[in-house]
């Protein structure tokens, strides 16, 4: 009986020990791993991200601190993309602003684009933002400027965590919020192209096809910070 028990205590400290472990952020557990995940901010550096259009590292209004990748309220750091490029990916991020705050995870980035570099998840502090005013398009986890998420989305508010994931495979496109899907797309399609020519992207070459292209994090000059960020590639759809 008593080896039972102690057996038993062995494996309860063993599971909590797995669970606190996969817990910590900006890590990989051995089943991420094995799915294909890996980190694009490691907690304790800018490796593998550049400024856009530039070979050199994320200016000063980027910052590591406390295991959190920070953008600087009013010091320029410029966009930022990774170094890699992605075609087929599921991306998944934590993220907060401040109030008032303003930030956006673009992918399908290209630098051969500047005016419109790529598609934006917006983040946002929808009520205290003067964007968020506009209307659902440029709220959080739109397709900014282009397709609103759902109406009942759960956002939480400035300051506390929110959890976000794109899903790009072929032409469809997903954004999640929360653990749900609020918006889903398909490039080329006539939703897609009607609303892409009622958006300020409407003159843009080539804005809304299917590219493999970088990630990037753009600077509003407001503060906002970042931790988890995993990348998984896909097979083509």
């Amino acid at each position: 009986m008593k080896k039972l028990l102690c057996l038993a205590l062995v494996i309860t400290a063993a599971g909590l020990a797995a669970r606190a472990s996969a817990a910590e952020p900006n890590t990989l557990t051995p089943e991420e791993k094995a799915a294909g995940w890996k980190l694009l901010f490691d907690g304790q550096s800018l490796k593998g991200w550049r400024g856009y259009k530039k070979t050199t590292p994320p200016g000063p209004g980027w910052k590591v601190e406390d295991g959190l990748l920070k953008k600087v309220a009013k010091v320029s750091g410029g966009d930022i993309i990774t170094e890699e490029k992605f075609d087929n990916f599921e991306l998944t991020w934590e993220w907060r602003v401040a109030i008032a705050g303003n930030n956006g995870v673009k992918y399908l980035v290209t630098e051969l684009r500047p005016g419109a570099p790529g598609h934006e998840y917006q983040m946002l502090d929808d009520t205290g933002h003067p964007d968020g005013k506009i209307g659902p398009k440029r709220q959080t986890a739109s397709f900014y400027d282009v397709l609103p998420p759902a109406a009942d989305k759960k956002l939480n508010p400035p300051g506390e965590w929110n959890s976000s994931r794109i899903l790009v495979q072929g032409n469809h496109i997903e954004h999640w919020l929360n653990g749900a899907k609020v918006l889903a797309y398909d490039l080329g399609s006539d939703e897609v192209k009607a609303a892409l020519a009622a958006s300020k992207f409407k003159n843009a070459p080539a804005f809304g096809d299917k590219i493999k292209g970088h990630i990037m994090l753009t600077d509003h000059s407001d503060e906002a910070w970042f931790r988890n960020m995993k990348i998984r590639e896909l097979p083509a759809k």
